[in-house]
């Protein structure tokens, strides 16, 4: 009988993990047909498993496809972190610590001067993080003023990455996009399908790129690979690190560990801190719609996975099974959970 694709890739990652990873009793095997199942069944249009930047499975139900790129929705928010660690390379930024007002003039006679570009992307800058989904300009964003101390409360929204798009635009004097294009997406031969941009013509950076799930998962495997020497690792590693209002959220990426504050009630962020632990520790882009990139270094393990329904999910008009990170997470690992 002729093996059809899904069953050949399965079969691969089988075979390479079984190579690859070696377990006391028996060898370690993946099996990602249960979670396709179950990405499948709640709307997914895609998933895809990278290990040790070559792809080892994919799906693509619902009418997705390899070649079709969707919106990432939040996912977005995590090329942000990403732009910050190349910035400090460039020596644009000094260090995550840096006060925006250093940039943004406008800050420096008020309270808003002891902001950092780490309050900012951690979302504890103590401004508020605005409506979601309804990005403001980067002008009417860096209006905004201070509504907590710095570091003191947790604001998820669209805000924040707006003024940070600001500062980029400011220390660039160009697009933000371009920056960001020039320094990693062009490098890593990734080409958004489409990148939403507001009234003053400035890319919207907390959600409204495109990407395919191919292109997605090799922007995680890059970052999980450390910036592969073409940003400062060490600046990079932040991105991984929790504040005190929030240790689940560290700079544009959630931490699947005790004390996370959702974005939300319906966001379908469910952790499993013992699974988490298990495997070293998971990290995730998240966006409406359960757009996911899991980066799972332990294993070497980067799963994207993207599904139809945004408007639906920012309206609460979902209907169906719902997601649960929880339970993705362990029909994926389970495999290697039993061993």
């Amino acid at each position: 009988m002729p093996m059809n694709r899904r069953a050949f890739l399965t079969a691969t990652a089988t075979v390479t993990a079984a190579v690859c990873f070696a377990a006391p009793a028996a060898a370690q095997v993946f099996s990602f047909d249960t979670a396709a199942a179950y990405s499948a069944a709640r709307r997914g249009v895609s998933m895809l498993v990278m290990r040790r930047g070559e792809v080892i499975f994919e799906d693509y139900p619902n009418e997705g496809g390899a070649a079709r790129g969707w919106e990432l929705a939040s996912g977005t928010k995590s090329f942000t972190g990403v732009m910050c660690a190349a910035a400090i390379q460039d020596r644009l930024i000094s260090s995550w610590d840096e006060p925006a007002a250093d940039t943004l003039p406008e800050w420096r006679g008020d309270e808003r001067r002891q902001i950092t570009i780490r309050h900012l992307l951690s979302l504890t800058s103590g401004i508020s993080g605005g409506p979601i989904a309804r990005p403001p300009t980067y002008a009417d964003a860096i209006a905004q003023r201070a509504e907590a101390a710095p570091g003191e409360r947790f604001a998820y929204g669209p805000t924040p990455f707006q003024i940070f798009g600001e500062i980029i635009r400011r220390k660039t004097d160009g697009d933000p996009l371009d920056y960001l294009t020039r320094r990693i997406l062009a490098p890593l031969d990734i080409h958004p399908t489409a990148w939403r941009r507001g009234a003053d013509g400035m890319p919207h950076m907390p959600s409204g790129a495109g990407l395919t799930a191919r292109h997605w998962a090799r922007f995680g495997w890059f970052v999980q690979q450390g910036g592969e020497g073409s940003v400062d690792r060490t600046a990079l590693r932040e991105c991984f690190n929790g504040s005190r209002a929030n240790p689940g959220y560290g700079l544009s990426f959630w931490l699947l560990r005790n004390g996370l504050v959702p974005p939300g009630r319906n966001a379908g962020i469910e952790i499993d801190t013992g699974l988490s632990e298990r495997f070293g520790g998971i990290s995730m882009a998240a966006g409406a719609g359960d757009q996911r990139l899991y980066l799972i270094p332990a294993l070497d393990l980067v799963i994207a996975r993207q599904a139809s329904g945004i408007l639906q999910a920012l309206l609460r008009r979902n209907r169906g099974p719902q997601w649960s990170d929880a339970e993705f997470l362990r029909l994926a690992l389970r495999s290697l959970d039993r061993q």
